[in-house]
């Protein structure tokens, strides 16, 4: 099993992709209705079989209590509200703290659609704002150190809330399956997933949803336009997350690359075996069987892509983060798009890579931006545009 990292396109080995619209059986899908009823399913269940492992689907309540709220935040911007959110009535295991921003224009008169996403260094790295609490599990991380990913100012002035939390809160990034949510699920003596049970990633995509099921009760925010979006790894959770849970209308991923939107045939930059050996808690144990085999998965990540439909999806890249290989993520884009052909939507609209700072695509959006791993201010007015379109707000 080879570990080498290939950032050669000519190495690129010969592959060809799982078809979409080919059922299992050969079946071959020509309607939106066999998609639904058919295809969709069965390639859900291949994604949580061999790549992020089933979540659990006990019914799950959430309880919220607001903690602390400024109506002048951000300079008379928005108004800023700090959540706890907790899985359990009595307040046990693991707890959320959220962190929303809720535009002033328009308070008590309008609800706002609203972008959700997991932030990396806990919600006080997001904005110098000293009133956002720090994170007990990132105490280590600056204030405002990651605050040029997160352009509250310019989210406000677009007519967006914005909520954020700390993806440790779920589930902190370490190789221990009994330290976050999963822990929750266990039967007696149980300290690991089955095989096909739920990884990290998948674990992120649950709290996901549990906000959601939260937003659904903040009069403020339209729970009918929320946009769940990520960068890297939170990039790969946004795709899972809104493949399994439609009632995300919009899904953003940000140079997520491998087990994101890059496809894992073309094995360049990031493989699976690299991946895995980095990161064994991602995904399910069943994806490591594919390391040095990506030719034997069943499927491939323009069919991640493929299940958000009809919902628009953005799949945004770097030109100087090959390791999350942005051709393959390009690539994987436009793989999605007989699916969403099969609701009237188009998608990239063409075959050929933009040039970097071009938003392209309609129901699918892709761009491509000089520089390097990151999300930058150019990023968030490509998502903004986006979103805009799709959601009406201007």
């Amino acid at each position: 099993m080879s570990t080498e990292t290939n950032y050669d396109e000519s190495k690129v080995p010969q592959y060809q992709l799982p078809n979409p619209l080919t059922c299992g059986d050969g079946a071959k899908v020509s309607t939106a209705k066999q998609w639904i009823d058919q295809r969709r399913p069965e390639i859900l269940a291949l994604f949580e079989d061999e790549v992020y492992g089933h979540c659990p689907q006990e019914p799950t309540s959430v309880y919220a209590e607001i903690v602390e709220e400024n109506a002048t935040a951000l300079n008379g911007l928005a108004t800023r509200r700090q959540v706890k959110l907790w899985f359990r009535k009595d307040k046990s295991g693991p707890c959320v703290d959220l962190l929303l921003h809720l535009p002033n224009r328009g308070i008590g008169k309008s609800t706002f659609p609203a972008f959700l996403g997991y932030n990396f260094k806990g919600n006080h790295a997001t904005h110098t704002d000293s009133a956002i609490f720090i994170n007990a599990l990132r105490q280590d991380q600056k204030r405002g150190e990651n605050q040029r990913r997160w352009p509250f100012e310019m989210i406000m002035e677009r007519g967006y809330a914005s909520v954020t939390a700390c993806y440790f809160d779920v589930d902190p990034d370490v190789n221990d399956m009994t330290d976050g949510v999963h822990a929750l699920f266990y039967k007696p003596g149980e300290t690991h997933p089955a095989p096909n049970g739920w990884g990290s990633i998948s674990a992120w995509s649950w709290g996901l949803s549990r906000i959601l099921d939260y937003l659904e009760t903040v009069d403020e925010i339209d729970a009918t336009h929320v946009a769940v979006h990520g960068h890297s790894r939170l990039g790969k959770t946004a795709l899972w997350a809104g493949a399994q849970d439609q009632r995300f209308a919009l899904t953003i991923s940000n140079n997520s690359g491998c087990g994101g939107a890059a496809l894992s045939r073309r094995c360049f930059g990031e493989t699976l075996a690299i991946i895995n050996n980095a990161f064994p808690h991602w995904f399910c144990d069943n994806f490591k069987k594919y390391n040095g085999n990506e030719t034997a998965l069943p499927i491939d990540q323009h069919q991640l892509i493929s299940l958000i439909a009809p919902r628009p999806v953005y799949v945004a890249s770097a030109t100087e983060d090959l390791w999350a290989d942005p051709r393959g993520e390009f690539l994987s884009a436009l793989g999605a798009e007989p699916v969403y052909n099969l609701f009237n939507k188009s998608g990239l609209q063409t075959r050929d890579m933009p040039e970097p700072g071009v938003l392209i695509g309609n129901s699918i959006g892709y761009h491509i931006r000089d520089g390097k791993h990151d999300v930058v201010k150019e990023d968030w007015e490509h998502f903004l545009n986006f979103t805009d379109r799709h959601f009406k707000v201007r």
